[in-house]
């Protein structure tokens, strides 16, 4: 049987639907990557890419124009620590941005950041607020050193007050952040958004801040140019919304390299991925068809929801046969994972059923189980 009909859409569904669902908590949760660290430092190494940077700076800067060009990037100081000196007190800020980029047009250029967050910040508008405010601070102290280095005398009392000429100018900081968490962005998406209610004069007055926010799941909404980014964005959002036969449908022989592969067990948290990236490595393998990548992670899923079922089987004294046990063994799986959503994601039992795609049929056995 060829891969294509061996992972079928239903088969790839009920696949799925009994082998990750039904090990939300004791197989795709407890595999789930905790090294925060480690995952910044691969998305992190992914965008310094000049390529990438790029191609993400042009896809939400410039609707998917090809302005910035790759060769012209260069990389920046991500530390934009400074100090903010009012009379006597002194106030200290040390922040360290995730990615910064120069980019020239002509002889002047501008400064581009981008913040990779794999959560939702709820104060993400003030941080890049602060990110930026910060940039401009630095820019500022350095223009004002040059002017005192080399000896400018002060045309008049405003240049003396601020220590800048007339003739000089800023160059504009653009922050992009990109989230890749699997749930939609529910956090504010500009500074008013933090703000408590302002009566309509106030919020006419005030300065708002908007964040440049791009979301991995949005990838329909974006024109990409780079085949890495297309492949991250659309691959990641096909495997957040479950569409396996899409991905064997679109992926079949299609090689990505094993540095790709851990890059996405690393984002969606699924260690089976990342296991078998280093498999990879260690067997000196350097690329690997998508598809076969997806048949080992369900076949790793399969095999271990035929443990599980077994053992639970045994367990309970129902050595009935493989199938009794079997059945009996999924049985126990829902109702954990139905436990799990409800109070993980706090759910209720119809919510958490519907999310696991439970028969009607189904859950009067469920709700009996349960107790309700």
């Amino acid at each position: 049987m060829d891969l294509a009909s061996e992972y079928s859409p239903k088969a790839i569904k009920l696949n799925i639907k009994e082998n990750v669902y039904r090990h939300s908590e004791r197989w795709f949760m407890t595999n789930s990557i905790k090294d925060k660290s480690q995952n910044d430092v691969v998305m992190k190494e992914f965008w310094r890419d000049n390529k990438h940077f790029a191609d993400i700076v042009n896809a939400v800067v410039f609707d998917g124009e090809q302005v910035v060009i790759p060769d012209e990037l260069q990389e920046v100081d991500t530390d934009v620590s400074g100090s903010i000196i009012v009379d006597e007190y002194k106030e200290t800020l040390k922040r360290i941005r995730d990615v910064v980029k120069k980019y020239y047009y002509g002889v002047e250029f501008n400064i581009i950041g981008l913040e990779v967050q794999e959560n939702v910040h709820l104060a993400m508008p003030l941080r890049t607020l602060v990110y930026d405010a910060l940039g401009y601070l630095k820019e500022y102290n350095k223009i004002s050193s040059v002017n005192e280095k080399h000896g400018y005398k002060c045309k008049e009392r405003t240049e003396f007050l601020s220590r800048l000429k007339r003739t000089d100018k800023f160059h504009p900081i653009i922050t992009i952040v990109f989230y890749y968490g699997e749930k939609c962005w529910d956090g504010p998406v500009n500074l008013k958004d933090m703000m408590v209610d302002m009566p309509g004069k106030i919020a006419e007055k005030f300065n708002d801040y908007r964040l440049n926010l791009i979301q991995i799941r949005d990838s329909y909404k974006y024109r990409f140019n780079n085949d890495d980014v297309r492949l991250l964005f659309d691959f990641v959002s096909d495997l957040y919304n479950k569409e396996f036969d899409k991905i064997f449908k679109e992926y079949k022989g299609r090689d990505v390299s094993i540095e790709f592969i851990e890059m996405i067990g690393r984002i969606t948290g699924t260690k089976e991925l990342v296991k078998l990236a280093d498999n990879g490595r260690k067997d000196k393998v350097v690329n690997m068809e998508m598809c076969n990548a997806m048949k080992e992670f369900l076949e790793g899923g399969r095999r271990e929801g035929q443990r599980e079922g077994r053992i639970e089987g045994q367990r309970e004294g129902r050595i009935e046969g493989q199938r009794e046990g079997r059945i009996e063994g999924k049985d126990e799986a829902r109702l954990d994972s139905i436990r799990t959503l409800m109070k993980k994601l706090d759910q209720t039992a119809e919510e958490a059923m519907d999310t696991l795609d439970i028969a009607d049929e189904d859950k009067v056995r469920y709700r009996k189980m349960l107790g309700l």
